[in-house]
């Protein structure tokens, strides 16, 4: 069989999630448990790969998915834990006194704070939270919606707590073929991952510097009286200051301490610098900007959810509030850096074994190394003495909890080994080129030295398609490494591309669209919020990728 009829029979598994999710508007639950099925058939009936290769693939995701889900788990217990205290309440009344001016409003609420929980949380946490906040300082319901999704974009690569990064690019390049390869350049592939999370960061530079003003033009333009490009153009001083005060401690936090913390750095460093300098009157418009009056607002601009102008947290401490994210943040460096001996204390609870079911695919699992057991679940439980929250405020934070959690679950626990089955597929009696080779071979072919320009496409589409910058690394990651094996162009680049790619297409993923439109009652407009944010997607993809092509061919065109 050759390799173009295996590299389509590779993207029609893909073609089914596209078109499942995107055109029949599934949900993640139902779409992937059908990819998953044909990947399977595919894996069996037409690469005849060995079935112990097929259980050991499927145990493996099955466990990767888990470790996911703990983190996932443990931000979301935290997170609700934080809303019954009335702490998220606390933190919420800090933003509302520093600007009046809607533009502002919007970069400090979504660019920082936004960051931040993504950041900590993640998986479309930070638009689920930020939304509601705009939607009680007098925005439309459907411009805090547009602007939440857009600003949850630079942030998304590092999002809980890196888990795209040191989770899904890690499991992507976890096959033997790469581990032999950078063995023979005395590489390891932690190191690469490191080396990713360094390159992506980098990547994001140039689309980052204009997100904050995307945000401000697509505000004014859609939501204003005069609907005026030029009216969200005006602030474009605030917006470049408030895009470095992010990218700055971002870019550094990832090249020295790696994929854990730059989305949470950024944002809580940001927050430090833009408040008092906004409040300070530093680079503010002459002119505050506003929407129009409510009566003329037009329908789609509004939800069903009223907005409660009463809050319950009874004047919490601003710092109080702030406690939990603050030792969050302590924890997570102490644990992660490698001169001090927290993080090898907890690795040393380990539940690993070698050559599952005789194949060369292992699981290796560290319980309290996972950042949603600790500090997010530590902390968590912390926070019910330390807020004095009665029962029914505990048990309703855990009920959101695992509430939240299914959609994610069912979702995960068919999308990873799914991922690892087509990555494995390569292992059978015909010698066959597996999923992700195959159908890297054709499309190299046809773009080859400009794969560079359009590798962090891949990386949007495929956030698009399954509504995670994780699992689009994990469905794409090794396919991006194969491509820039065969065009003979730096790997660690490429791969970054995708993660960097995934990130920005976060704010058109149908999953995410859809999961903020609820929280402030938005319904039939899911169409008019993917077109919009379709415009800043695409610009920002296309300034990666010159991103990319640059630093290929000009910049570090002898790395890895």
């Amino acid at each position: 069989m050759n390799d173009i009829l295996l590299a389509v029979l590779g993207f029609f598994s893909v073609l089914v999630i596209f078109v499942l999710m995107a055109g029949f508007r599934w949900p993640a639950t139902r779409a992937m448990p059908v990819a998953f099925m044909i990947v399977l058939a595919l894996a069996f009936f037409v690469w005849g790969i060995y079935p112990e290769y097929i259980f050991a693939a499927g145990i493996n995701g099955m466990v990767i998915a888990i470790e996911i889900l703990l983190i996932v788990l443990g931000a979301l217990a935290l997170l609700f834990t934080l809303h019954q205290s009335g702490a998220i309440a606390a933190i919420n009344r800090g933003f509302t006194g520093i600007s009046p001016d809607k533009r502002v409003q919007a970069i400090i609420i979504c660019w920082f704070f936004g960051s931040f929980i993504e950041g900590a949380a993640g998986f479309g946490t930070p638009a689920a939270l930020t939304a509601p906040l705009l939607l009680s300082l007098g925005f439309p319901a459907l411009a805090a919606v547009m602007v939440a999704l857009i600003a949850n974009s630079t942030a998304v690569s590092f999002g809980a707590v890196g888990t795209p990064t040191h989770i899904g690019v890690a499991t992507s390049l976890d096959v033997q073929s790469v581990h032999q390869t950078l063995e023979g350049q005395h590489m390891s592939l932690d190191y690469l991952v490191q080396q990713t999370a360094a390159w992506t960061a980098v990547q994001h530079i140039l689309p980052a510097l204009v997100v904050p003003l995307l945000m401000t033009v697509l505000l004014t333009r859609f939501f204003g009286e005069k609907k005026s490009i030029r009216e969200g153009l005006q602030i474009w001083p605030f917006a470049l200051f408030a895009a470095l005060c992010f990218i700055a401690p971002y870019v550094l936090v990832a090249v020295l301490l790696g994929p854990e913390f730059p989305s949470i750095f950024g944002g809580l460093i940001g927050l430090l610098i833009i408040i008092p300098t906004t409040k300070a009157g530093f680079l503010m418009p002459k002119k505050h900007w506003n929407f129009p009056e409510k009566e003329r607002w037009d329908a789609s601009w509004k939800g069903s959810i009223a907005v409660d102008k009463k809050t319950n947290d009874k004047q919490m401490p601003l710092l109080k509030a702030w406690m939990p994210y603050i030792a969050i943040a302590l924890l997570l460096v102490l644990t992660r850096i490698d001169l001090l001996p927290l993080g090898e204390w907890l690795k040393s609870v380990t539940l690993e074994t070698s050559n599952l079911f005789d194949t060369n695919i292992s699981i290796n699992f560290e319980p309290l190394h996972n950042p949603g057991i600790l500090p997010f679940m530590l902390i968590a439980l912390l926070c019910v003495p330390a807020y004095r929250m009665g029962k029914k405020q505990v048990k309703m934070a855990w009920y959101e909890t695992f509430k939240r959690i299914k959609g994610p679950a069912v979702a995960l626990i068919f999308a990873v080994p799914m991922v690892r089955l087509m990555m494995q597929s390569g292992n059978n009696p015909d010698e066959l080129a597996s999923m992700p080779i195959a159908m890297a071979r054709s499309i190299s072919s046809v773009f080859q030295s400009a794969w560079p320009l359009v590798s962090p496409l891949m990386g949007a589409l495929g956030t698009f398609i399954t509504g995670s910058n994780s699992v689009s690394n994990m469905l794409f990651g090794f396919f991006q490494y194969s491509v820039a094996e065969q065009t003979d162009i730096s790997r660690t680049i490429i791969v970054s591309l995708q993660n960097a790619g995934g990130a920005l297409g976060n704010m058109v993923a149908v999953h995410n669209i859809i999961a903020a439109c609820a929280t402030v009652g938005l319904t039939g407009v899911e169409g008019i919020l993917l077109k919009r944010n379709a415009i800043p997607s695409m610009i920002l993809v296309l300034l990666a990728g010159l991103t990319g092509l640059i630093l290929t061919y000009f910049v570090v065109p002898g790395l890895f």
